[in-house]
């Protein structure tokens, strides 16, 4: 089957591109998704007009992320962890924890654009970057510190 891609597709192809896919990916998937649709003779001309608004809303997403990109660069994020032994982390942060304190100071990113290649299992600070734009990524600093097991015995005292 092939389709016209209405918006970007990892491993797929980007916005505007006639692909041939797997029958079941397209109906299952990507049509009703609204990711793309069928490559008719008609859709075909349709696509053309939509490859240029394409380009200028490609040029004003790139121009937003690249503004977001500058703040996100100097946010930094702490996280506080219970700790065993040799400070091993119990559980990890994930970038859907991170996600969820950028929301809180602001931010709304989408989970699958910070680019965690696996979750942050010890103690230190890390930059992680975040894909806000296919030509775009920003860095934000992460810091993963121990949690202070001395005030948790005061409160439960």
């Amino acid at each position: 089957m092939e389709v016209i891609l209405k918006e970007d597709v990892n491993k797929l192809g980007h916005r505007g591109d006639v692909v041939k896919v797997a029958d079941g990916y397209g109906r299952n998937y990507l049509l009703p998704g609204k990711l793309a649709i069928e490559a008719t003779l008609a859709n075909r001309a349709v696509i053309e007009q939509m490859k240029g608004s394409a380009i200028r809303k490609s040029a004003k997403e790139k121009a937003s992320a690249e503004e977001l990109a500058k703040t996100l660069s100097q946010v930094e994020l702490t996280f506080e962890r219970k700790t065993g032994e040799n400070d091993h982390l119990f559980g990890s942060v994930t970038s859907g924890d991170i996600a969820h304190q950028l929301e809180l100071q602001g931010y709304t990113i989408d989970r699958r654009k910070i680019s965690l290649e696996e979750p942050l299992k010890s103690l230190g600070e890390y930059h992680v970057p975040i894909k806000l734009h296919r030509e775009v990524t920003s860095h934000i600093k992460v810091t993963v510190k121990a949690e202070d097991s001395e005030t948790e015995a005061v409160a439960v005292a």
